[in-house]
């Protein structure tokens, strides 16, 4: 599974500004909907809800909110860069500035959890988020959360 079957370049968020996690998710929700045509309110009741269970600020400035709804077909990505980083109460306490919202379908079990894994594995890269917190185009912020593994980190020849 590649970030790109995750993330479209629509769902790249580059310079998002919020006040809080309640602001931030409910952006996520808004962007979600227009993307999934499920209604914010639901989506952002289906993010809350998994909060609750407990953070998904995974530390290092990185947060991983997802969910599962009945009303979408395949598993939807949102990226998000934070303007400022905020208080996202993660594991570290540390703010939050990299976000990437995982949306998937009920009955997506294993792959609901690889997707989670795959985005996991890409923002414990260093290297990755150090290209992802200086660069501040959506297209930019694409290709790099959608580079092959073996690329991320390495220098271009």
């Amino acid at each position: 599974m590649q970030i790109s079957d995750l993330l479209s370049p629509e769902g790249v968020l580059p310079s998002l500004k919020v006040k809080d996690k309640k602001q931030l998710l409910q952006h996520l929700a808004d962007k979600a909907s227009l993307l999934t045509r499920v209604p914010s309110a639901r989506i952002l009741e289906t993010l809350v809800e998994r909060e609750r269970l407990g953070t998904t600020g995974v530390g290092q400035g990185i947060a991983i909110p997802h969910g599962r709804l009945t009303e979408i077909k395949k598993i939807t990505g949102i990226f998000a860069k934070l303007e400022t980083p905020i208080e996202y109460e993660a594991v570290d306490n540390q703010p939050v500035e990299l976000v990437f919202m995982l949306l998937a379908p009920e009955g997506a079990g294993a792959d609901h959890l690889k997707a989670l894994a795959r985005v996991s594995r890409l923002l414990r890269n260093q290297a990755a988020c150090e290209k992802l917190r200086k660069t501040a185009s959506s297209e930019a912020l694409y290709a790099i959360l959608t580079e092959p593994p073996a690329a991320t980190g390495s220098v271009a020849a």
